[in-house]
């Protein structure tokens, strides 16, 4: 596809890095589609979408906005007030701007910049990672002319009409695994010919699934079982310290890895969190996986992914609070047992949608192209 007309777009995300790369994925995505294209962030003071967007090579502006939180804090006190600020500021930004849509990924800026969007008559666009959506894409909704989804049976909380299921985008290069399980091997120091489990918890790590790990290693080095450990800096040292007597086992903890494709490929099983871009990674990596849900997600999010997922014998869920008792039993099991790793492997390898950028991208121009035809 070759797209002739200068657009302008404004992408709002942030606050995750599940919300910030799907913005920047669609962007680039458009971008390689029509290369005259311009393109603005908007995000949210003092978040990681800050330092993130100027170093993937975007432009992104800033509104005084943040979520409420669960107990009490004064912040909360301003939250009417910051509300009132960011959609005035939003408005001046679109105004100002003047996109031809607005694309909305999720976090606490997407509301108010879309919503200044819709006043102005100005497309709109949504995102929605999770299979149980957030309120303020819901309250987005009756607006927006799109609503890309990763999870089918979206259409009880969004009009069916509006709905096109495109998957989450993915970091490609984190995907690339093919053929690099001996690379993987080398880059990690471990055997290519072992059975290998990756712990990963979020860039940050999860304590939770640090502290369960913690008590099965001499079980995994026991069962000829190596280790790819992402602890998170906060855990670092406390795993290194329990990893040392199994030096030479094949066990090995990172605060953070930054070639995840040599990761993914070295692995034979996985235990993750389930939020939405980890599971959309992982669909496509096409290996069994034990998903932990973030007990704390908004509205229980995480653990919606996780249970669509098992439906499709596509994973298994170990609840938070069952890590220490389930977590060691289930890698053991897997294992042991070659054709149940199969059997999800292929289960959750159907699920992938590895081109979810490039759909969102084509149908946002075809959105463009049919509105400027109808001019």
């Amino acid at each position: 596809m070759n797209n002739t007309k200068k657009i302008r777009i404004i992408l709002s995300g942030g606050g995750t890095g599940g919300h910030i790369f799907p913005a920047v994925a669609i962007a680039n995505a458009i971008k390689a589609l029509s290369p005259d294209a311009e393109f603005l962030f908007v995000g949210a003071k003092g978040r990681m979408e800050m330092e993130k967007v100027p170093q993937a090579g975007y432009k992104i502006k800033g509104l005084w906005i943040s979520g409420l939180k669960r107990e009490f804090s004064f912040s909360n006190l301003l939250f009417p007030l910051k509300i009132v600020v960011s959609l005035w500021k939003a408005f001046h930004i679109v105004k100002q701007f003047k996109p031809d849509m607005v694309i909305g990924t999720g976090g606490y800026a997407s509301g108010p910049t879309l919503r200044a969007a819709s006043l102005l008559k100005i497309p709109t666009a949504i995102q929605e990672q999770n299979s149980f959506p957030g309120i303020t894409n819901k309250l987005l909704a009756d607006k927006a002319q799109r609503i890309y989804t990763a999870y089918e049976g979206l259409e009880k909380y969004f009009p069916q009409s509006k709905l096109i299921l495109s998957g989450n985008p993915i970091r490609q290069d984190a995907v690339d695994i093919a053929g690099k399980r001996g690379d993987g091997a080398r880059y990690f120091g471990i055997d290519p010919h072992k059975t290998t489990l990756l712990v990963v918890g979020g860039s940050q790590g999860a304590r939770s699934i640090n502290n369960a790990v913690v008590t099965f290693i001499n079980k995994l080095a026991d069962n000829n079982i190596q280790l790819i450990w992402q602890t998170g800096v906060s855990f670092e040292a406390d795993a290194k310290k329990a990893l040392d007597p199994f030096e030479k086992d094949g066990l090995k903890a990172f605060a953070f890895i930054n070639r995840m494709d040599l990761a993914y490929s070295a692995a034979d099983i996985i235990i993750s969190r389930a939020g939405a871009i980890a599971i959309a990674e992982l669909c496509v990596v096409g290996k069994p996986v034990i998903l932990v849900p973030l007990p704390t997600a908004a509205e229980d999010h995480q653990r919606h992914n996780a249970e669509a997922l098992v439906m499709k014998g596509a994973a298994l869920l170990v609840a938070d609070k069952q890590l220490k008792e389930k977590l060691a039993t289930e890698v053991l099991s897997l294992a042991s047992d070659t054709d149940r790793c199969r059997s999800l492997g292929n289960a959750i390898a159907l699920l992938a949608r590895p081109h979810a950028d490039k759909t969102i991208a084509e149908d946002i121009l075809n959105l463009l192209n049919l509105d400027h035809d109808q001019n």
